[in-house]
């Protein structure tokens, strides 16, 4: 079971300046992924659709606004992202942030768009795949960052341990305290946005936590 207190739980969508914000899917998810072969591509697929069960949402062919809400890039360079054709378009300032991410040797990028609820209606992940992203299984990868796209996190909420966990027979899997805090943020009965630090009180009530 969760072993978060609700001081952690809040830690998890706390950004740096001290504000809490966390939103959730507020429609059917309908992901895209470029970059990778037929056989990775599935793997993505699948922690969509695993992570989407855990937490009770949906998924959708084509989203009838935007046609794909979750676009999800693999490439080796950030220059990559200025020959993609309309990219320009979505991201704004899409030529400063290349440069800002090249310079920073960063690898990997999450940029949320949010509908009038402040639900999450779009969302886009760039993973450059330097030696330390290539080193891990593609399955794990896959499960790690599909997580991070089920909510909007805090910045740091995963800067010093991973989301996923090893089981005894050395599996890796999502672990069991954020499978509870996705599960409990998608309750039907919890705002799609809270801004608000006492929205972890409520998450934690439904994870049965007591510290």
């Amino acid at each position: 079971m969760a072993t978060l207190t609700h001081q952690d739980i809040a830690a998890l969508f706390t950004r740096p300046d001290g504000s809490y914000f966390c939103a959730r899917w507020g429609r059917p998810l309908s992901p895209i992924v470029f970059g990778v072969e037929d056989r990775t591509l599935s793997v993505v697929k699948g922690a969509f659709e695993a992570l989407c069960a855990l937490a009770g949402h949906h998924m959708a062919e084509t989203d009838p606004e935007l046609g794909a809400n979750v676009m999800v890039f693999f490439l080796r360079d950030w220059s990559e992202l200025l020959s993609v054709p309309d990219l320009g378009r979505l991201i704004d300032g899409l030529g400063p942030l290349v440069a800002r991410l090249d310079a920073a040797q960063a690898n990997q990028y999450r940029v949320f768009r949010f509908d009038e609820t402040g639900a999450i209606k779009a969302a886009f992940l760039f993973l450059r795949m330097d030696a330390r992203l290539s080193a891990i299984p593609a399955e794990d990868l896959a499960l790690a960052q599909v997580a991070q796209l089920m909510l909007v996190w805090s910045e740091t909420a995963f800067a010093e341990r991973s989301p996923l966990g090893a089981l005894e027979d050395g599996r890796v899997v999502l672990r069991p305290d954020i499978g509870a805090v996705i599960r409990a943020a998608y309750d039907r009965l919890m705002p799609a946005m809270a801004q608000d630090p006492s929205h972890a009180l409520r998450l934690a009530a439904r994870m049965g936590v007591t510290g």
